[in-house]
């Protein structure tokens, strides 16, 4: 009969509804029980695209023994990670601290009081049975000692969370990250490190914008050779779009296929970026692909964009995407040769039982033969059981991918995305705050209890703020304001930031964390929305704040590039300027000065256009029209130069002579 998650909103929850073990969802009543019957919690923590959190269900939590022994021995808990990052982040640096690795399904067992005592992550059923049963004894027979583990563990864990040190933001600090990262850099298959390699995307951000700035060209080798070797791989989706998480290889041929939104919204930004250094029509090809991806395949009927779409499709990984010979011959005919050639589908298989993922390493030399091919196999594909998907909205995934859809549809031309991006923005308005608090997700338009994180504030507000930069309309720009005076509740004291609020739930610490992992964490996402905030309304005070938030993080980000490539980025922004444009004026004219400007790759560009003096936007503030003609006023650290009515002149001065 069904657990007690039932009610729950998270489609990763409702994946166990029917499980036989008594599941319940995080909170009180859980951990009172636990306290009552004096046994511990199994705090089993996943999301709804993990493959490995599928094969442990399967496997575990649909078996009647282990069901069994959890139910008499222990109070279990399922987490969803993408809807209580908190949770998942406190418990996590317990894994890793105490088996030197993470991920999931994430399984640590707690005191009722929560603190972990014993962690780990995927366990094979008979190991799981023997991990359960050596628990229950040690908790029955020396529940003192196992008490005393999980103080020290927790108590360890805070010791370390200890504020870091500020690091100054100068170019020096960033010539360095660049350097360390060229001694890590895989000058064969791109990327950094081995296998599984995971795409880099806030890195390559970091590296570009690296090269707009000082001409490096180390920099501009790493991003584009890396950018390049992931759009012609298996990691990217050939026929329709969008990437996968990561590569199980080194060399990018066999992806782990869920996709997520966060994911596609980051490369989809930093694949913009790519075109504003280098023009190259491979990186406008993947950037409008990825667009359309994230629009047809992950926009939710309310506005929003769903999470992820996963990796298995009737329990098989990665069914609906490999392809054989065979299957070629089948959908393609007299074609199936020269296409398999060119998608490097082999008789022996890139992936499991003969079958191959989906390669283009060479443009095709007849592009509408490939055209009709791509949309043949796609057309077959649509008949293959079909990925799940998680269509449960996150605040701070969605804020990303407003900033990425609202920056491409600007630099492309594409006004409906950015039509996509207002859509999705003001649904988040609408439906996540609750009360005057932003909430961390919503699912069909019924807003979730969790409140948000850091991270949903900063990446929701940088959202905004690209909304307003290409709309140039003001409640975008107000929203963002009111998102960030909410941030305060997350304030560190040494300018940085929790990933939690002051008056949030308490957990056995309070997370906190400058890593870039997946996704900028709390610290950079504020950081950068902070420095833009100060450069879309000239305020002192506001770009003061973010780049004190920039200096709390960047000592972790210069130390392990890899792992605060949003941290860079932004602080990349702060030491080239920051850099304003101001367009002032309407037709044909302005809008070749508002194309110049959008299109450079100045780091952390500012553009706004509007009439003279428009009414709220600071920048157009005592901008004139120049001898009646439409101008672009170019500023560096609030400092204006003369204004230019030339296109090519204000392409000269931002950087792309």
């Amino acid at each position: 009969m069904p657990n007690r998650l039932g009610a729950a909103t998270s489609p990763y929850l409702l994946q166990h509804r029917d499980n036989p073990v008594d599941w319940q969802e995080w909170g009180d009543e859980a951990f009172a029980e636990a306290r009552r019957r004096n046994v511990p919690v199994l705090l089993s923590v996943g999301y709804a695209a993990c493959h490995w959190c599928h094969v442990m269900a399967h496997e575990s939590f649909e078996d009647e023994a282990v069901a069994a022994v959890l139910n008499e021995r222990f109070v279990s808990v399922k987490v969803d990670r993408e809807e209580r990052p908190d949770i998942d982040a406190v418990y996590m640096s317990a894994v890793t601290a105490t088996t030197g690795h993470g991920g999931w399904p994430m399984t640590v067992f707690l005191t009722p009081e929560g603190e972990p005592f014993f962690c780990g992550t995927y366990f094979p059923r008979d190991h799981f049975l023997t991990v359960l049963g050596a628990l229950d004894e040690a908790w029955r027979t020396r529940e003192e000692e196992v008490r005393a583990s999980g103080t020290h563990i927790a108590t360890s864990l805070a010791d370390a969370l200890r504020p870091p040190t500020p690091y100054a933001v100068e170019p020096a600090a960033l010539d360095s990250a660049v350097d360390l990262l060229a001694r890590q850099f895989d000058r064969v298959a791109g990327g950094f490190g081995g296998a599984p390699k995971f795409p880099p995307s806030m890195v390559l951000e970091f590296l570009l914008r690296h090269h707009a700035r000082t001409g490096d060209e180390a920099s501009l080798d790493m991003s584009t050779r890396t950018l390049e070797a992931m759009a012609r791989s298996g990691l990217y989706d050939q026929l329709a779009g969008g990437f996968a998480r990561y590569a199980v290889d080194a060399q990018w041929v066999v992806p782990h296929f869920e996709k997520m939104l966060y994911d596609n919204a980051l490369l989809l930004r930093a694949c913009t970026t790519w075109w504003k250094v280098t023009r190259d029509p491979l990186a406008e090809r993947i950037a409008r692909e990825t667009a359309d991806f994230v629009v047809r395949d992950l926009g939710t009927p309310e506005g929003g964009f769903a999470s992820s779409l996963d990796a298995d499709a009737d329990g098989v990984e990665g069914l609906t995407y490999a392809w054989t010979p065979h299957h070629l011959r089948e959908v393609l005919g007299d074609d199936a040769d020269r296409a398999a050639g060119l998608l490097v589908v082999t008789t022996e298989g890139t992936f499991e039982h003969g079958s191959s993922t989906l390669q283009l390493p060479v443009d095709p030399d007849d592009a509408v033969w490939f055209e009709g091919v791509r949309s043949r196999l796609l057309a077959a594909r649509a008949q293959r059981p079909q990925p799940g998907r998680d269509d449960k909205v996150v605040t701070s995934w969605n804020g990303l991918a407003v900033a990425a859809l609202a920056d491409a549809g600007a630099t492309f031309d594409r006004p409906d995305w950015v039509a996509a991006a207002a859509r999705c923005a003001t649904h988040l308005l609408d439906v996540h705050v609750v009360d005057g608090r932003l909430r961390r997700t919503s699912r069909r338009g019924e807003v979730g209890t969790a409140r948000a994180v850091a991270d949903d504030h900063g990446n929701l507000a940088e959202g905004l703020l690209l909304l307003h930069q290409v709309t140039g309309r003001l409640p975008w720009l107000e929203a963002a304001r009111a998102v960030l005076d909410a941030a305060r509740d997350f304030a560190a004291d040494d300018g940085g930031f929790h990933d939690t609020a002051g008056d949030a739930e308490a957990l056995y610490l309070r997370p906190r964390s400058a890593a870039d992992n997946a996704e900028p964490s709390g610290q950079s996402a504020l950081a950068g929305a902070l420095v833009m905030l100060g450069a879309v309304t000239g305020d002192p005070a506001t770009l003061d704040a973010g780049a004190r938030a920039t200096a709390a993080g960047l000592g972790l980000a210069v130390r392990e590039p890899r792992f605060g490539g949003w941290s860079l980025a932004v602080a990349e922004a702060l030491v080239a300027g920051p850099r304003q444009v101001a367009v002032v004026g309407s037709g044909p004219a302005a809008d070749d000065l508002e194309r110049v400007a959008r299109r450079a790759p100045a780091p952390g560009l500012v553009v706004l256009r509007g009439e003279p003096d428009a009414p709220g936007i600071a920048l157009l503030a005592g901008r004139p029209l120049v001898g009646g003609a439409p101008a672009a006023y170019v500023c560096r650290h609030m400092v204006c130069e003369l204004p230019t009515t030339s296109p090519t002149e204000l392409l000269v001065r931002l950087g792309r002579a």
